[in-house]
């Protein structure tokens, strides 16, 4: 029902909202992330029956990757949208600079997103340190429209979000960590905790014993000990007790 429910909300987003929306509003392209972003939490609330914190890395990924998508293809299909009379972004910025700015930032928020999953325990540190080069490299595209705002820089930004999408997923499933894996570092840190209190009981048993032996015992200085067999001309060591 989880699943049916998202999937008949997009529709009714997709439909009723955003379609009307290109030619009402610029809103229409954040409003479209959205309903670009649904189809892969709709898959993992059919999978897991649930939305949880984990099930949003790629929803977010969608959200944020779509921004900077259609940010260059609006910039370089300008005309065409102005003459099939659609309010895209583009339009109302002669120069480009907050096209390129808007579509700057979302290139940046991608890079904490590999972290997150390895945090959370999605998947390896490799992926980690893939996810973040790669949004690294489509942010430096991203840098270069921002700087120089011509077709040939909103071009090269448009082909890296092509490529973008499937690297990331495709590290995303090569780099996953499985359910047993992650049962099996679980069950790990529970044997921890749970051997914890047994440790610290034996070390502070070890401890009151030691007391014990300097409290009843003789403790030997260093230079007297040494005094006994090397040394046998010198005055036999008296041992204080402690």
């Amino acid at each position: 029902m989880l699943a049916a429910g998202l999937g008949a909300s997009n529709l009714v987003l997709y439909a009723f909202i955003y379609t009307p929306l290109k030619q009402i509003h610029p809103i229409n392209t954040w409003v479209g992330a959205i309903v670009g972003a649904i189809p892969p939490l709709l898959g993992w609330a059919a999978a897991s029956g649930q939305v949880s914190l984990n099930g949003m890395l790629l929803p977010a990924a969608l959200y944020f990757w779509q921004i900077p998508h259609f940010m260059a293809l609006a910039y370089l299909c300008r005309k065409d949208y102005a003459d099939g009379g659609f309010r895209m972004y583009s339009l109302a910025d002669a120069s480009g600079q907050r096209t390129a700015s808007v579509a700057l930032r979302n290139c940046l928020y991608l890079l904490p997103l590999g972290y997150l999953a390895y945090d959370w325990g999605l998947t390896s540190g490799w992926f980690c340190l893939e996810s973040t080069l790669l949004a690294l490299a489509i942010s430096g595209t991203a840098i270069s429209f921002y700087m120089n705002r011509t077709t040939k820089d909103a071009r090269r930004m448009f082909h890296a979000s092509l490529l973008y999408l499937p690297v990331f997923m495709s590290g995303l499933l090569v780099h996953r960590v499985t359910e047993s894996e992650q049962q099996m570092t679980v069950e790990h840190t529970g044997k921890i905790i749970e051997m914890s209190p047994l440790l610290e009981t034996t070390e502070e048993a070890q401890e009151e014993k030691r007391k014990q032996s300097i409290g009843n015992g003789q403790r030997r200085p260093p230079v007297a000990y040494a005094s006994v067999a090397p040394f046998p001309f010198l005055p036999a060591p008296s041992y204080a007790t402690f």
